[in-house]
């Protein structure tokens, strides 16, 4: 059995790697959760590396990934895993087809598939199309996203533009046959790009046990899930219980920079019933991040500071900023609140979207994350070390979680 490093992923998130490592976790495995790519050190046998590389530009995105990778590489790692969001969040340019073929190439790997399922949370894809709940993804919310707008709900349309060689898809319907009949169709088709479908959880385990010997996969978090379980089974891994976890005293604060639909409904519904402050980027622009501060040390309970606004009022901020301002102003904001309120003894905080979960976790110097439960599918509370104080951090994808994701989190 190995011992030391075995499975590594590259997450081109923070949400995405908290989801991706609480999925695995579910296993009883112990999960290392990386923030960015680490100085040195030894490996656990499950290691998961955030990056925040979804919209730098390619060749920034790929070498990041790059030296991810290279670390993952000297301490024996064997199995690959990138991780993308099961809305399959890019452009035209990238960055997901760039850096899995850099990944392809680096490793040596033929063929990879691409699986942003994630049934729990209402992603499938069937016959290459992907779908949020009933919706095609280009009908859905994520059509107005700030940053990676989706007017497409084709993979295949969507990931060729990005890579250099072919796409293919490999149906429901192959899949629905089980885990030999999708590794035979795998082994036939000389794409080395696959997309592939899923619509339930038996589908994704299929997927899973179909490609466990192959070096390297490519998905959103749910495919990865069955993992750790198939591993044990094949003898390739030891089985080890995880660590306990310890939720850190002290008061909280919800932070929301997400603009998404049901982000939107969250910060409404915690609204309704607690202290809450909106930050609008130009009036960030204008008067800085002091007046937020202001209001906060008059608060108690656990408040909400919030971008979260409508894309008419999220466009309006872009067309007067220039859309890369808009964002950054309000990273950076949510950014100097965390520390600020850490210091001030805040001790848990929920934050959701992937950039300002970045954001935030950077800022808050936070390194390794230990994984605990999870409050709803793929999000799970994390603890780690910040500024000399054991904090918990909550990190939540705009689109993740139900209405009153903000109170149950803190209950």
């Amino acid at each position: 059995m190995m011992q030391g490093g075995f499975f590594g992923a590259i997450a081109d998130d923070f949400t995405g790697a908290t989801d991706l490592a609480g999925l695995l976790a579910r296993s009883g495995q112990p999960v290392s959760l990386r923030i960015g790519v680490p100085d040195g050190g030894d490996a656990a046998p499950f290691e998961v590396i955030a990056l925040k590389i979804r919209t730098l530009p390619v060749q920034e995105a790929v070498a990041q990934a790059m030296a991810a990778l290279d670390w993952l590489q000297a301490r024996g790692v064997q199995r690959f895993y990138w991780k993308y969001c099961s809305t399959f969040d890019s452009t035209p340019q990238g960055n997901i087809g760039p850096v899995a073929e850099a990944i392809m190439a680096r490793l040596g790997a033929k063929q990879t598939i691409y699986c942003p399922a994630f049934p729990e949370n209402g992603r499938a894809v069937f016959m290459g199309n992907l779908f949020v709940g009933q919706q095609p993804l280009a009908e859905s919310p994520m059509k107005d996203h700030p940053l990676t707008p989706m007017r497409d709900s084709n993979l295949m349309r969507l990931l060729a533009p990005q890579v250099i060689g072919d796409v293919a898809l490999i149906d429901r319907l192959t899949v629905a046959r089980g885990a030999q009949s999708l590794r035979a169709a795998l082994d036939k088709t000389e794409a080395p790009h696959v997309i592939v479908d899923a619509v339930a959880d038996d589908d994704l385990h299929v997927i899973a046990a179909a490609c466990q010997d192959d070096v390297l996969l490519t998905g959103g978090s749910a495919v990865a899930m069955p993992l750790p379980d198939l591993y044990r089974t094949a003898g390739l891994i030891d089985a080890v219980g995880s660590d306990a976890f310890t939720m850190p005293d002290g008061p909280a604060l919800v932070l929301s920079g997400s603009c998404s639909a049901m982000t939107q409904k969250q910060v409404a519904a915690y609204a309704a019933a607690n202290p809450s402050y909106q930050l609008d980027p130009l009036v960030l622009d204008a008067e800085g991040v002091q007046p937020a501060l202001d209001w906060l040390a008059q608060q108690s309970g656990a408040p909400l500071v919030y971008a979260t606004a409508s894309p008419d009022k999220v466009r309006a901020a872009q067309d007067a900023m220039g859309g890369a301002r808009a964002g950054s102003i309000v990273e950076e904001a949510l950014s100097a609140i965390a520390v600020a309120r850490r210091d001030a003894g805040v001790r848990r905080f929920v934050v959701a979207g992937g950039e300002s979960s970045g954001a935030v976790t950077q800022a808050l110097g936070v390194t390794r994350l230990h994984v605990g439960p999870e409050i709803a599918p793929g999000v799970p509370w994390c603890a780690a070390d910040s500024g000399g104080a054991r904090v918990a951090l909550a990190l939540k994808s705009g689109n993740f979680g139900t209405e009153d994701f903000f109170s149950r989190a803190l209950a």
